[in-house]
């Protein structure tokens, strides 16, 4: 006779550990992505001006150029801190949340320049935080 599943006391390795591990490593590869598109996004915005559309008397105004080198300081931020979860790496998952946070923020404060763009990362950022709270390294 088998024990229910719902009995059975958890196995440190088992299946609930190895998808964590996995949406963790998932979280890291996202970061390093997002980090890039961010660069992008900043060199695009701090070259060109003109890429992205001005709203006039906005809380949150700032020069584009201004908004150009926060994308891009904090993409290369995210993407080194991706790099530091995909090699396991305690302060990387750390740095994860909060650059992940820094960065939805970010990109909230980004909406009426390029809205569509900014809600994609803004889930994005929500996916990768969910996953590293969740990881639970082996010891």
């Amino acid at each position: 006779m088998s024990t229910p599943a719902a009995s059975r006391p958890s196995v440190p390795g088992g299946p609930s550990a190895t998808f964590a591990t996995g949406f963790a490593m998932f979280a890291g590869v996202l970061m390093i992505i997002a980090g890039l598109w961010s660069v992008l996004t900043g060199i695009a915005a701090i070259l060109g001006d003109q890429v992205y559309v001005t709203t006039p008397e906005y809380v949150y105004a700032f020069d584009i150029t201004g908004w150009g080198w926060i994308h891009l300081i904090l993409g290369v931020l995210v993407a080194v801190a991706g790099v530091g979860v995909v090699q396991g790496a305690t302060w990387g998952v750390v740095f994860g949340i909060a650059l992940a946070s820094l960065s939805a923020l970010a990109n909230f404060a980004f909406i009426p320049y390029y809205p569509v763009w900014s809600i994609l990362i803004i889930a994005l950022d929500v996916v990768i935080i969910w996953a590293l709270v969740t990881y639970r390294r082996e010891a």
